[in-house]
């Protein structure tokens, strides 16, 4: 019985062995992860419009919150700073308001001094403006004095980057390139990315970036001391991720709760570099989480989004995925301008429907 044992012992452990074999290479957990590899270099991610690059011609016209000093010249004493009410109207002197809202400074004085007619004779009125509340930018990120500012006449990227200071810098170094990160810079306007390109316009003098602002301008420029990697899309928890000594994409996908149910994980992006000329990676995490494939190293402010939907265009995806992120970011930087402790937005949505 011995000898037979033992024959059933060495077919048992060859049949083990080529079975092991038809499986491949066992995945081991002690390997090291590999860096992103198969990055396409994108085309810009837009353009800017000649025109954006002019002077406004439109003059600047009153809002709510926008302050007038108004006087009859001829009557003593009829001085008066007025406010445009939340209703557009301004009240002065014997008028029971004046719909001002939309009007140039010359219009509101043209039409002050028709329906002061009715009261004296002939009136000269002069108005001057004290203080603009209704048109105003953001300048935000690591400049000297970051907040919103009032745009009271027409003023470039590089003239609103001085009026906040400049570029903050480091006492130690005297620099502001280690400070301020350039390549992740962005500029929102009308809640849509504008493909400025910080880098080439503060260092290299490019002035086909320096556009002119309009109200409601945002501009957000990075801390370059901030190791983040950003983990979106169809997860638990997208959020910032802290850049510890390395971060791989298993790593980091874990920190944001792991993948929803509706997440497709066989094709998960890294964007990298610029957000103006981007590079794309698309990563197979069904096959690293399964051990078929080895992790993958992030670098700081790396994006990953997990798609929740399949897409067909890499390039105009990727688009939408860096618009989407950066009106993330800069709605979280303004609430942390205008709230204490804000709730942060998530991002989650379908970029592709």
């Amino acid at each position: 019985m011995r000898p037979r044992f033992c024959h059933c012992l060495a077919c048992l452990g060859a049949a083990a062995l080529l079975l092991a074999g038809c499986r491949g290479p066992r995945f081991d957990a002690r390997a090291p992860a590999a860096p992103a590899t198969g990055f396409a270099v994108l085309p810009t991610t837009g353009t800017i419009p000649p025109e954006w690059l002019q002077p406004p011609t439109e003059p600047f016209r009153l809002g709510i919150g926008d302050r007038v000093e108004v006087e009859i010249l001829e009557v003593g004493g009829t001085r008066q700073v007025c406010t445009v009410m939340p209703d557009g109207l301004i009240y002065f002197n014997l008028l029971h308001g004046l719909k001002v809202e939309g009007l140039t400074l010359e219009e509101t004085r043209h039409r002050l001094q028709q329906e002061l007619a009715a009261h004296y004779r002939a009136p000269q009125v002069g108005l001057i403006l004290r203080r603009v509340n209704s048109q105003r930018v953001w300048i935000m990120g690591r400049v000297n004095t970051p907040g919103l500012y009032p745009l009271t006449q027409p003023t470039t990227v590089v003239e609103a980057i001085a009026r906040a200071g400049g570029l903050f810098a480091s006492r130690f170094s005297g620099t502001t390139e280690e400070l301020a990160d350039l390549r992740h810079s962005f500029f929102v306007r009308d809640g849509k990315f504008v493909p400025v390109d910080f880098h080439r316009l503060l260092r290299e003098g490019d002035m086909t970036q320096n556009l002119y602002l309009r109200n409601g301008d945002y501009l957000f420029l990075p801390s370059a001391l901030s190791k983040q990697i950003y983990v979106l899309g169809a997860v638990n928890a997208p959020r910032a991720v802290g850049f510890m000594d390395q971060v791989t994409l298993l790593s980091a996908i874990a920190n944001a709760r792991d993948l929803r149910a509706d997440a497709l994980a066989d094709r998960v992006l890294i964007i990298r570099g610029s957000l103006t000329a981007p590079q794309v990676a698309v990563v197979d995490y069904a096959a690293i989480r399964h051990g078929r494939a080895p992790d993958v190293v992030l670098e700081p402010s790396d994006i990953v989004w997990v798609p929740e939907s399949a897409w067909h265009d890499l390039g105009e995806y990727a688009k939408l995925v860096v618009g989407t992120f950066v009106r993330t970011v800069a709605a979280n930087e303004g609430a942390r301008a205008a709230v204490k402790d804000p709730a942060t937005v998530g991002i989650g949505i379908n970029v592709g429907k």
